[in-house]
Formats: C-alpha cells, sequence, structure tokens
C-alpha cells in the first residue's frame, strides 16, 4: 500500500489537525505518517499531503486526549510537541493510535518498550525539566511603563508551560516573558488572562525602556553578588555545570562579565 505523509506545522495546532485528518481519512495507520515540514530528499512512491492547522480539529482531538487518555497523559504529549526534535510529530501520532486502539488509555506512556512511545516518553521529560528550571532563572526588569519584562532563551518551547505558574503568583502584574529562540511573547495583562504572541521583529521589546530604578537594583544586584561571591572557593567549571552558560546569558547577575 502506499505510504502517506501528512505534512504538518511545527505546533501543536498543526500536528493535532493533522492526527484529525489521518483519522478522517479512514486508512491503514501502519501507512499513514505525520512529517514536519517539508524535507529536501522525498521518498518514491509515497503521497504527500500539507495540513492547514485548524482550530477547531485542534480542540476535537483535545477533547478526545484528554477523555481517552487521561489529564496527565494530554499534558504529556502537550510537552513532547514543544521539545525540538523532528519526529516528535510521528512519534505523538503513533502513541496516540495505540492509546486509542489498543486499550492502553491512560497507560499508554508506559509501554516504553515501542520506540515511538519512548521518544514521546522522554522529549516530555526533557520539557518538563526545563520548564522546571525555568521557574528558578527567570530574572525581571521593570520597565518605564512598569510592564515587568524577561528574555529567555530555552531549548524548548517552555512559554506555554512557565506562564501559568508566574500568573498565578503574579496576577496582579503586566508582565512579558519573551523566548529569543522562537520569537514568541507570553503575555500577561495584570488581573487577566495570559495569552501567546508571534513577533518576528522583536517590536515589543525594543518599545519598552527600563526605568531609572530598575537600573540602580540591577546595579544593587549584581554588587550585591560580587560582595557575596569567596573568591578563594571560585569554580567556574561547578558554577556551569549547576548553571550552564545558556541559562546566565538571559541573568542579569551575568551581565557585563
Amino acid at each position: 500500500m502506499e505510504e502517506k505523509y501528512l505534512i504538518c506545522e511545527d505546533s501543536i495546532e498543526g500536528i493535532f489537525t493533522g492526527i484529525y485528518e489521518a483519522y478522517a481519512l479512514r486508512e491503514s495507520h501502519e501507512h499513514l505518517h505525520i512529517q514536519i515540514g517539508e524535507e529536501e530528499n522525498l521518498k518514491l512512491f509515497a503521497n504527500y499531503v500539507n495540513i492547514v492547522p485548524d482550530s477547531v480539529k485542534t480542540v476535537k482531538v483535545a477533547e478526545t486526549l484528554r477523555k481517552r487518555l487521561g489529564e496527565e497523559t494530554y499534558l504529556d504529549i502537550c510537552r513532547a510537541l514543544a521539545a525540538e526534535d523532528r519526529r516528535k510529530g510521528e512519534a505523538v501520532y503513533k502513541s496516540v493510535v495505540i492509546g486509542l486502539s489498543q486499550g492502553s488509555g491512560k497507560r499508554v506512556l508506559e509501554n516504553l518498550i515501542n520506540p515511538n512511545i519512548e521518544l514521546v516518553f522522554r522529549l516530555a521529560r526533557n520539557t518538563a525539566n526545563e520548564s522546571y528550571r525555568f521557574l528558578e532563572v527567570v530574572r525581571f526588569k521593570e520597565s518605564k511603563e512598569g510592564i515587568l519584562f524577561s528574555k529567555i532563551g530555552p531549548k524548548c518551547n517552555v512559554i506555554p508551560f512557565i506562564m501559568p505558574h508566574f500568573s498565578d503568583r503574579l496576577p496582579m502584574e503586566n508582565f512579558i516573558i519573551y523566548d529569543d529562540i522562537r520569537n514568541i511573547y507570553g503575555v500577561h495583562p495584570a488581573g487577566k488572562d495570559w495569552y501567546i504572541v508571534s513577533d518576528t521583529e522583536k517590536t515589543i521589546e525594543n518599545l519598552l525602556e527600563m526605568s531609572e530604578k530598575e537600573c540602580e537594583y540591577q546595579e544593587l544586584f549584581t554588587m550585591f553578588c560580587d560582595t557575596i561571591a569567596i573568591k578563594e572557593r571560585k569554580n567556574l567549571k561547578l558554577q556551569q555545570q549547576m548553571l550552564p552558560l545558556r541559562f546566565q546569558e538571559y541573568m542579569v547577575e551575568f551581565e557585563n562579565k
């Protein structure tokens, strides 16, 4: 039978739409595949179908996964799709098929012998670990307009997973967390729900100017970190092991070093 590849956008909406379309075809899942983005080398005797993200179809797939696989498995699937790996779309699709068709349901991600499920499990864990780390290293700066702004550079798309944490703790603050790698902003208006916007021109960041008080506090905080440091116990290798350079780049206490 001819192999069919559904080419999807690298997003939860894109891949969930691809899963919806795969089921709508009513063909053997063995010969259907989900591919993220175009490939330079096309496979012989294969049919390629471009999938346009659809919010309605995405919601339907999400509701089915929540109901049939459980909230925790659904969250792990979302985490896996937030990781940077071109194989994630196919792995999630095949894992969903197993979970829905073989009766494993909420325990589908326990079957780590299956390579697709093992990949989903590993990618979900990577995103979870990355998210927890950024809960510790996010540093906010205050603009003249009173907006708290933070820039991060994560390996995975952690914005959807860390925004609820900061929204819960800063409910009456206007704050923005900017993903410098993907050019997306997590925006939280004071007293309202947060949302995500894309801005390839970095317009929002360029419009924000730090307040004088913020500059003073940054200088004081940097001075404080330098003062409490014990020169004789300085160990850069251990420091980088505990706090890699990719995190330090976005932390105020390591600026200008």
